[in-house]
């Protein structure tokens, strides 16, 4: 358990602290913006292996008995959130997280304000429900309630850093998903979400028709549940 909330507590603090202008900026300033996403990645990877890991190695503690329907809460749950936060990994987004700095708003905004978060928060909570464990629900409740946590402080950063301008940019979107009055709806799609459904349409398939899952994580999702 030790070193499970050891990890735990590096990986919280490795998705943090980059979340603060002022560290990011500085990092940034002094080994360049190339070497740190690469440094990041690295090391993100890393912990996020160990964190996993240290899950593992927890004794297996069942919470409820695993019904059919538990894994297709998670066949919708978790290629829904993997879309979210691709299309909002790829998308221009000023509101919420985003890899590139636009005030340019791309379409996946239309559905949340915050598609990465919102899409871990709906990975995560699906993956607790099929697995039905205590260190599963550590994991990845802690993963659900982080990102979940983490919504009303990208609201408010967003808030003071566009300052007279949020409230035009965030016209017509929402931070709960799809909850937009009926008159603003006007779902469109654009490049960033054709490719982010186009991925994780593969990854959801390779996951589970082509071994994918087994072979990263030793389990088998159509079959524990066939």
């Amino acid at each position: 358990m030790i070193s499970f909330v050891a990890a735990f507590a590096v990986f919280l603090l490795l998705h943090s602290v980059p979340a603060i202008p002022a560290v990011r900026t500085g990092v940034i300033s002094q080994i360049g913006k190339p070497v740190y996403l690469i440094s990041y990645s690295v090391v993100s990877t890393a912990a996020l292996v160990w964190l996993f890991s240290a899950a593992l190695a927890l004794d297996y503690v069942p919470l409820w008995d695993l019904q059919p329907w538990h894994a297709a809460v998670t066949f919708v749950l978790a290629p829904l959130g993997g879309f979210l936060v691709l299309a909002g990994v790829f998308s221009e987004n000023p509101l919420s997280i985003a890899m590139r700095s636009s005030e340019r708003r791309g379409a996946v905004v239309q559905v949340t304000r915050h598609p990465v978060l919102w899409g871990f928060a709906f990975w995560a909570s699906g993956h607790i429900v099929a697995n039905g464990d205590l260190r599963s629900l550590l994991l990845f409740g802690g993963f659900a309630l982080f990102a979940l946590a983490a919504i009303p402080m990208a609201e408010k950063r967003a808030r003071r850093r566009l300052g007279g301008r949020w409230q035009a940019l965030s016209e017509g979107t929402s931070i709960v998903p799809l909850a937009r009055r009926p008159s603003r709806w006007r779902l469109t799609l654009d490049l960033p979400m054709l490719l982010a459904a186009a991925l994780t349409a593969g990854i959801s398939c390779w996951l589970l028709l082509g071994g994918g899952h087994a072979t990263l994580f030793g389990v088998d999702p159509i079959a524990a549940f066939g």
